[in-house]
Formats: C-alpha cells, structure tokens, sequence
C-alpha cells in the first residue's frame, strides 16, 4: 500500500489515502485504512507521520490532524515499561540496517495507558535505507478481559476444591486419630462422605480439563454409532432411581430419527448437564424431545435435535445472551457456572449449534442439533 499525504480537495483527514483497486477487484473492495480494526500509523523516510488512522485517534486520543506532518516520536510518545522511550530506545532510522521489524509488545502511552505496539521497517532493498516505519496499535482491553476471566476461573475452582478438600483432610483425618472410638455406621458414614466429596474433586478436574481444550481448540470427538434415546433413558432411570418421581419426566421420541455418529462419552455430559439443569432449576414436567432435523452442516442433509424443557420460572430474556458463558449461574443453588460454557463447547466440537429460549409450559427450553455424521463409507 503506498502511503502519502494528499493536497487534492475532500482529502482524508488521516493522511491514509485509500488502497488502490487490486486487479481482477471490479467491484474496487480495496482495504479503506480507517476502517481497520488496529490503529495504523505511517512515518516517511524523514520520520514524518503521513498516516495516522482512525483507529489509532481513538486508541491515542490525539487528533489525526494534529498528529500528521509530526515526528513520528512526537506524534506517537511511547515508553516501555521501565519508563524509557521507545523510539530513542529503538532507533529506527539510525540503528542496525538488517532490522527489519519490532514485535509487538505492551508499551506505554502518555497517562500510562497500556497498548500493544508493533512495528515495521520498510527498506527498498535489504541493509537499505527506511523509506517507511509502518507502526500498528492494539488497545489491550481483550487482552486484559481474557487475564480476568483466567483469573476468575483459578479463583472460582480454588474456591470450589477448598470446600470438599477440607472435608476430606477433616475425615481422614479424625478417623486415623480416632479410628476406635467410632461404631462402623459412624465410620461408614465418614468414608462415604469422603467418596462423594473425592468424585466432585474430580469432577471439578474433569471440568477444569475440558475448558482448557475448549478454549484451545483441542476437544477430540470420537465417533461411535449413538442410541440418543436411550442415554436419555438411562438418564431419566438414573433420577427415578435417586428418588424423582417417573411421572416427572416425559420422553418422546419421534420416529425414524436417522443413524447418529457422536462421542457417546461428552454426548452423555450434555444430556446430563441439561436434565439435571432442568431438575435442580426447573419444576413441574422435564421433557425431551428427540427428533430428526435438517443437518446445522453444510453439505449435509440429515440431523438430530434434542430439546430439554421444564415448566419453572425459566431465564430472565436479559439473561438468554450469557447462558453459554463462564461463571453464569441461573439462581444461587450452587455450581461452578460452567456447565453449560462446556456443554456448548462439546455441541460445536461435534459441528452441531445449541439454543436457549422459553418453552410452552414457560419453563427454560434448551434444544441442541447435531449433524449426524456418518463415516463416508456409509454413504
């Protein structure tokens, strides 16, 4: 992109002309600086500024006007972290002539404002004079909302481990100190307890796990033909089995529903997740519907849906767009908040969508697709 000032009349403000028109581009879809995302600013071989973009305005908060025909280190005033500036530091016209770019780094705008700064050095040939410093500007806001949300997570798992841990260090420790003062229903009782708080340990483990491989993109599905269901059933008998009433749940199937390849491991852990969502937080009837369905993915025609709804209070509508987000709890009865981020990371993985929205009954109605997947040579 070549980059200079313009004297012509209704000349840009930024000093960034627009990009020419790249060939076999009728249509003229050239990329217009100011309508990019990062702040883009351009010093000539004096070190002028002849590009200062909206973006970098923004970022800044130093006028375009102000800032162009400027030295780059006076229109741009940056310090490292150790309160050094950073072009004097860095020298771009004057230092080594094999250089040719800065990584980006956080810097330090007048103020203190943290940005993320990168730079480029721009030779006609290699070991050249710099004709152009192409500098690019980042705000570091997402950046620091990515650190929080790691942070809330460490705390809110640190948080949840302490509880069953000290139980735990508790019992044991009170049964070894005292093993024969206690009957064996005292002790059976005590290990029991330890069980339990030892599975949601590593529940909390196994959640912690499939968070990380979310976020990374790293969440393997291995597919296996799947009954769906009939791991709802043994869902519903699992609860029936625990004490819910079998007249509180409602299964309906409609038939044929067509072959589905999933992971029938993470398959059960939405079923699960969404049922017991509806019995812990829902009242009256759950229901789940299964049926087939057109295919979320492209180039396939057959899919399978599942819907799980109750007859409760159902989510605030203010609340619909944070369901599938960290830490999101629909009332005070406890959890993590992150059941449901999980739930609709499995559900992508598998190249399906999830959905949340109000049922007949006015109860909370979550309804996942799934496309079904069938190895090629089944087809």
């Amino acid at each position: 992109m070549s980059v200079g000032t313009s004297s012509a009349p209704g000349a840009r403000r930024t000093g960034c002309p627009p990009a020419p028109r790249p060939p076999g581009d009728p249509a003229g879809l050239g990329i217009d600086p100011d309508e990019l995302p990062d702040g883009l600013v351009v010093a000539d071989e004096h070190g002028h500024v002849v590009c200062f973009n909206a973006a970098a305005a923004r970022i800044t908060a130093v006028p375009a006007a102000d800032a162009l025909g400027q030295r780059l280190e006076k229109a741009l005033p940056l310090e490292d972290l150790e309160g050094r500036r950073w072009w004097q530091l860095t020298d771009p016209y004057g230092g080594l002539a094999i250089r040719v770019r800065q990584p980006e780094r956080n810097l330090l705008l007048p103020g203190g404002r943290e940005v993320l700064v990168a730079a480029r050095y721009v030779r006609d040939e290699p070991a050249g004079p710099v004709r152009r410093v192409v500098v690019t500007l980042r705000d570091t806001e997402a950046r620091r909302r990515t650190e929080r949300g790691h942070a809330e997570l460490i705390a809110t798992v640190a948080h949840e481990l302490r509880s069953p841990l000290t139980s735990v260090k508790g019992f044991t420790a009170t049964l070894l100190a005292k093993w024969e003062r206690f009957t064996d229903d005292q002790k059976r009782l005590m290990l029991e307890t330890v069980d339990a708080d030892a599975d949601r340990v590593t529940r909390l483990i196994a959640e912690l796990l499939d968070i990380s491989r979310i976020d990374s993109g790293r969440l393997e599905v291995r597919r296996q033909p799947v009954d769906i269901g009939a791991a709802v059933g043994r869902h519903i008998q699992a609860y029936v089995a625990a004490g819910q009433r079998a007249d509180r749940f409602l299964l309906r199937l409609a038939q044929p529903l067509p072959d589905l390849w999933a992971d029938p491991d993470k398959i059960d852990q939405v079923l699960s997740n969404l049922i017991e969502n509806a019995v812990r937080h829902g009242e009256g009837t759950v229901t789940i519907d299964i049926s087939a369905t057109a295919s979320p993915r492209e180039g396939e025609d057959a899919g399978t849906s599942v819907t799980v709804s109750d007859e409760g209070p159902g989510i605030p509508e203010e609340s619909m767009n944070r369901v599938f987000t960290r830490f999101w709890r629909g009332s005070k009865r406890g959890g993590t908040g992150l059941g449901l981020y999980i739930v609709k990371g499995i559900v992508e993985a598998h190249g399906g969508t999830i959905t949340v929205g109000r049922a007949p009954g006015g109860g909370a109605e979550f309804r996942f697709t799934l496309p079904v997947s069938a190895p090629a040579y089944l087809a």
